[in-house]
């Protein structure tokens, strides 16, 4: 007879763990007759009562069945039900972490204000228990959406209703959803090069999409006219990864787009608050006097990527089509997170927060390029777009391709992606033109990255 280790305090729960493993390994083979109650008791010194219950919960699972005046008997299982082996992880299937890493654009974690959002969540637990129970609207909890509202007032010159904004968990989310409001049928407009996760959450919503070509301006008006597309997807602000600014010009030509027709520009804020020369450039939206843009910003990158909260503001003529169509939706992100953020803007904190992040940004920029700039082969690089975002590029002047420098980089034990990376028509010219994520970079590191790299050139 086997003897299980059985946990004092739940012993049922434990034996009948026990034997339905036996059962489903072979150990117990199908057929095979189980120890009576009365034995299996005393041979673990535990009830009788226990052992029943155990047994009456495996024959209702299926895997035992009682003979009256035989006793418990195994049932025969289909091969489903035996357990898998997980496969055995090896380095080829591991992602291994490079020394250097250029492509994560994560925040520094050591800067996040940890007392801080301690404290606010302490407030929210003794403050907000009546509310942190009840249901909130599907839009989100009217204390954020509010606290959003009057930040977006102050700073970023939107006068703009909290019933206009709308909460979810990641941008992700919200692309999904202003797909379903404003229809899989239409075709959209994505700049190219542009963020790659974009493209591919919209063709995994089986809708058709349209690259259109980015200039030092930004999306180009004159294709994107050409185009079939309805709706434009745009980071006008700060555009990754090339970092142009669309001037005022390319602006309102693109707003003249949209209200020609049943048109609508879906503005992405992404990373626009981190503008290291003058103020953060303000948004399309503020210029739309038609109803024809939806605002989209998150607080991954200007507080933390596990926070996983970002909102979108919507037109007042798609408030009534939001609430018919997609009203039903619950909010995703937790009452307890939407609260102490809340706190966390209201009470003035995320402004210091950004103040605070942009200084530490901006030092370690400035350390990230002074450290390729002595490097040694210095004299073949060149520096654009540093002046806003947390990336800038560098782009080479060599004959060497770029899956040449990239297995060079490699070699060199640096992860870096290059601006051909972010096409999502296909096509990959060589550009020569790294994308320098350094947010999470320290110089430390990087010096340690040129060495390496020195030494293979």
């Amino acid at each position: 007879m086997r003897t299980y280790d059985l946990e004092k305090g739940r012993l049922c729960d434990t034996l009948c763990a026990a034997l339905r493993a036996d059962l489903l390994s072979g150990a117990i083979a199908p057929g095979a007759r189980l120890p009576s109650k009365r034995r299996l008791a005393e041979h673990h010194g535990i009830s009788v009562t226990t052992v029943q219950n155990a047994y009456e919960q495996l024959i209702a699972e299926g895997y035992i069945e009682a003979r009256e005046r035989s006793g418990y008997f195994a049932l025969a299982l289909p091969p489903t039900l035996a357990p898998s082996v997980p496969p055995v992880q090896t380095a080829e299937h591991c992602e291994r972490v490079a020394a250097l890493d250029l492509v994560a654009n994560a925040p520094d974690a050591a800067q996040f204000p940890f007392a801080l959002w301690s404290r606010l969540m302490r407030q929210v637990l003794s403050e907000e228990d009546s509310r942190l129970l009840a249901p909130i609207p599907s839009s989100g909890a009217p204390a954020l959406t509010a606290a959003i509202a009057d930040y977006l007032c102050a700073v970023r010159g939107m006068a703009v209703s909290p019933a206009q904004i709308v909460i979810g968990a990641g941008t992700e989310y919200l692309y999904s959803l202003l797909l379903q409001l404003l229809g899989r049928e239409r075709v959209y407009g994505l700049e190219n090069p542009g963020h790659s996760k974009i493209a591919r959450i919209y063709r995994l919503n089986g809708v058709k999409i349209r690259p259109i070509p980015v200039d030092e301006g930004g999306v180009s008006d004159t294709a994107l006219a050409q185009s079939d597309a309805s709706v434009l997807h745009i980071s006008p602000n700060h555009h990754f990864p090339t970092g142009a600014v669309m001037p005022v010009a390319r602006r309102r030509a693109l707003l003249h787009w949209a209200e020609q027709a049943d048109r609508y520009i879906v503005e992405d804020d992404y990373d626009s608050e981190f503008r290291h020369q003058g103020r953060p450039i303000p948004p399309l939206f503020g210029m739309d006097r038609t109803g024809r843009v939806i605002y989209v910003n998150t607080f991954s990158k200007t507080i933390a990527p596990s926070i996983r909260i970002s909102y979108m503001v919507l037109p007042l003529p798609l408030l009534e089509i939001w609430r018919t169509r997609l009203g039903f939706y619950s909010c995703p992100v937790p009452a307890f997170e939407q609260y102490a953020l809340a706190r966390f803007l209201s009470g003035g904190y995320f402004e210091k927060h950004l103040r605070r992040m942009r200084t530490f940004y901006r030092a370690r920029r400035d350390a990230v390029i002074a450290c390729l700039r002595a490097a040694p082969f210095a004299e073949y690089i060149t520096i654009k777009e540093a002046d806003a975002g947390l990336h800038f590029l560098l782009e080479i002047r060599t004959a060497r391709t770029d899956d040449a420098l990239r297995a060079l980089l490699r070699r060199a034990d640096i992860r870096a992606a290059f601006l051909q990376d972010y096409r999502i028509d296909g096509q990959s010219p060589d550009t020569h033109t790294i994308v320098c994520n350094y947010s999470g970079v320290g110089p430390e590191q990087l010096a340690a990255g040129i060495a390496r790299l020195a030494a293979l050139l």
